[in-house]
């Protein structure tokens, strides 16, 4: 539908625009609803450090393996990146940790929610940083071979990889990369999976070369350790086996009438491709091509739904590069101000920047991914799909929209390329 905007001036308020078309607080504000300030309360944290509302399941449900719950922002990020498949069940309740966050522990890794992002184009939800308190244990006791001997401080491991040419011709021989920011390498089976599931954002970056360990070919990370055993790579289970270290009670709590957790909750409408998600695991992704006009939808590694959009027509051009879904309506009347080239000037009722009036009534199930305020939505207007027709916004068909608003949770990963 429409939302791109070019002017510097109007792009650094229009996502604020799009939230006053229904919530009357602007973003960074602290208000929240008085559930939000109980759960604050109860929790010993300020309530601006509570998600506020903005379209993140209201089901709130319960884990049988592991006895815990889990509801609302924590639920959606972790059905967005693969849920017990990637980061275990849920073994603690939410909880404020000494950092000040809204947090939850999982068996493979601590959520945290970060308000400092949420007004970006990357995940609000990221991982506690226990990799470097392990390390340090590991640099003072593990040898490379995994013995424990005392000190090894000039283990190859502990020394970034791109200060030997033996690894530097390693990783290029791989296709792989070194970190900018440590200079350990990010490459091999571990570097597929980091690039898979967003590694830069959730497990943040390498402080170790690959080496063994228990066993196991590990990697440690600011925010973890990745291990591969049998062939598959996954974030090692630090919190479910060292939970004392991070500051979060493990007691299971009764269900309480909460229904167990299971994907199929989430779903009221049929897939138009025909595939049945709800045994499928692995991270969620939606990709869109501009030029195939073509949107692609993956569960793992599994492809669920193909469809042709309609992106933006100029110049109002869809944004290109990666982001995630961050804010969901249901229905929403969208409005705002084109200029005499058709390019949108402002949103909502600002008519401070000129322009002719335009107004939407009842677009339905819009998900916003970037800053831009640019959605996905459906369109009953044309049906036109395949061909660009909007003012940024990637219009699908009305049925396509309806099972994405169920599939896709706030935090999925959206990719937008040319």
């Amino acid at each position: 539908m429409l939302h791109h905007v070019r002017p510097l001036f109007v792009r650094a308020f229009i996502f604020s625009f799009a939230l006053l078309l229904v919530l009357p607080v602007m973003p960074g504000t602290s208000i929240r609803t008085a559930s939000a300030n109980s759960l604050a309360d109860s929790l010993g944290l300020d309530p601006a450090y509570i998600p506020p509302d903005l379209g993140q399941t209201s089901l709130d449900v319960f884990v049988q393996e592991t006895g815990h719950s889990i509801r609302g922002y924590m639920l959606d990020y972790w059905r967005a990146n693969g849920a017990a498949s990637v980061y275990g069940n849920p073994i603690s309740e939410a909880f404020g940790a000494s950092n000040g966050l809204y947090s939850q522990a999982f068996e493979r890794g601590v959520f945290q929610f970060s308000p400092e992002w949420m007004w970006t184009d990357d995940p609000a939800v990221r991982l506690m940083p226990i990799g470097d308190q392990q390390v340090k244990e590991q640099r003072l006791n593990t040898r490379t071979d995994g013995r424990r001997t005392g000190a090894d401080r000039r283990s190859a491991a502990w020394n970034p990889g791109q200060n030997s040419t033996d690894r530097v011709n390693e990783v290029t021989n791989e296709g792989g990369r070194f970190s900018d920011v440590t200079g350990f390498s990010i490459s091999g089976s571990f570097g597929q999976w980091y690039d898979n599931h967003e590694g830069w954002f959730y497990m943040g970056a390498p402080i170790s070369e690959p080496l063994q360990d228990r066993g196991a070919m590990v990697q440690y990370f600011q925010n973890g350790i990745l291990m591969q055993q049998d062939g598959t790579v996954l974030p090692a289970p630090m919190p479910r086996e060292h939970p004392e270290k991070y500051g979060f009670d493990t007691t299971p709590v009764a269900q309480d009438g909460r229904p167990e957790f299971s994907e199929a909750l989430f779903y009221d409408t049929y897939n138009p491709y025909g595939v049945d998600v709800t045994q499928l695991t692995g991270r969620k992704q939606i990709v869109v091509s501009i030029s195939e006009q073509t949107m692609y939808v993956y569960q793992g590694d599994t492809l669920v739904l193909q469809s042709l959009v309609s992106t933006g027509i100029e110049p109002n051009h869809t944004e290109t590069g990666n982001f995630h879904v961050r804010l969901k309506y249901k229905t929403q009347t969208m409005s705002g101000f084109s200029d005499s080239t058709g390019e949108v000037v402002g949103l909502g009722d600002d008519s401070s920047n000129g322009g002719s009036p335009w107004t939407v009534e009842d677009v339905p199930n819009v998900m916003y991914f970037d800053y831009d305020a640019e959605a996905l939505h459906g369109a009953y207007w044309h049906n036109n799909f395949g061909s660009p027709m909007s003012h940024g916004c990637v219009n699908q068909p009305l049925d396509v929209a309806a099972w994405m608003f169920e599939f896709a949770p706030i935090g999925t990963a959206v990719t937008v390329y040319q």
